[in-house]
């Protein structure tokens, strides 16, 4: 399982074979939510390399034996962290009951002008919510027409929603002629790899093709569940398509591109302007409202986590 290697101060370290080390790591990226994992998930899971279940069987047993990791209820998780088993089941429950609203609620954003594709991201695409979770959406517009379309969103949101995000929370737009996520990374290889879509399932397949960097991170992992069904287009959508497709319609986009534009650089000016671009990127393709910088705080939890794990038992993940 693992090979002794000596540094120069005469320490002995494990330097774990490859199918160790990517198991090792999807666990201590997944425990960064908190989220234990079952056999066939972990199997799925288990990055950048591919793997069969006889041998995922033979090297868990093996991290087991090490006491690295433990199991509980069919899920394996690092060591002293059985309290997730708990917290998972409570999570799942919920995102079944979520679920059905979320799918509900994806038919009627779907209903809106210039969208072409809808899926569920975030945590409810990973079966998993907490009370406080939002139900978050990504979705795919037509080109020209991307921050129209964000912008009567957006005004639905705050005027009968009461700009709630518990049941409508879309953070993340792209037009289908920029269909490529330019990041690169396990974070965005894991919200690609997991969206569901509900809506259009041709154009999100166009883009799983163009994000096909993500079986690099996941080589193991299913086809996608796919929650499309038909959706009959009313004649609301219809009507505002046409009037709005030509110079009106362009008039309009540039205008609510402008004002959110210039309101987030007033409200962000704390940002440098690669954190801008990380966390709000904003061009006419593409929207991105990630304020917090999650994928960052993600991205810098997950390696404390493989570092703090090297240093308590004496080995190299690589």
């Amino acid at each position: 399982m693992e090979i002794s290697v000596q540094n120069h101060n005469s320490t002995h370290v494990e330097v774990l074979t490859d199918t160790a080390s990517a198991m090792l790591k999807t666990l201590l990226y997944f425990d960064v939510f908190k989220y234990p994992l079952t056999f066939n998930e972990l199997l799925s899971y288990t990055q950048s390399i591919k793997l069969s279940e006889v041998e995922a069987q033979l090297e868990i047993a093996l991290l087991q034996s090490k006491g690295w990791v433990e199991k509980s209820s069919d899920f394996y998780y690092l060591k002293g962290q059985h309290f997730v088993v708990a917290r998972r089941l409570e999570g799942n429950k919920l995102a079944e009951k979520r679920m059905t609203l979320a799918k509900k609620m994806s038919e009627f954003i779907a209903q809106f002008p210039f969208v072409k594709s809808v899926c569920i991201s975030g945590s409810l695409s990973k079966n998993y919510m907490d009370e406080d979770s939002d139900i978050d959406f990504f979705i795919i517009t037509e080109p020209g027409r991307l921050w129209l379309c964000r912008g009567l969103l957006v005004l639905f949101k705050k005027i009968f929603l009461l700009n709630s995000r518990r049941h409508f929370c879309i953070n993340y737009y792209v037009d289908s002629t920029n269909l490529e996520i330019p990041e690169r990374n396990i974070f965005t290889a894991t919200e690609i790899t997991f969206l569901l879509p509900t809506y259009n399932n041709f154009l999100f397949d166009e883009f799983r093709k163009r994000n096909s960097w993500t079986t690099d991170f996941y080589p193991n992992i299913n086809s996608p569940i796919l929650f499309d069904k038909p959706v009959k287009i009313g004649f609301a959508k219809q009507f505002f398509e046409r009037i709005l497709k030509g110079a009106i319609g362009e008039r309009l986009d540039s205008i609510f591109f402008k004002l959110t534009l210039r309101r987030w650089k007033n409200k962000f000016s704390h940002f440098s302007q690669e954190e801008f671009d990380l966390n709000l990127r904003s061009r006419k393709s593409v929207s991105k409202h990630h304020p917090r910088g999650y994928q960052k705080i993600v991205l810098d939890r997950f390696q404390e986590k493989v570092l703090d794990f090297e240093r308590a038992n004496n080995v190299k993940l690589h």
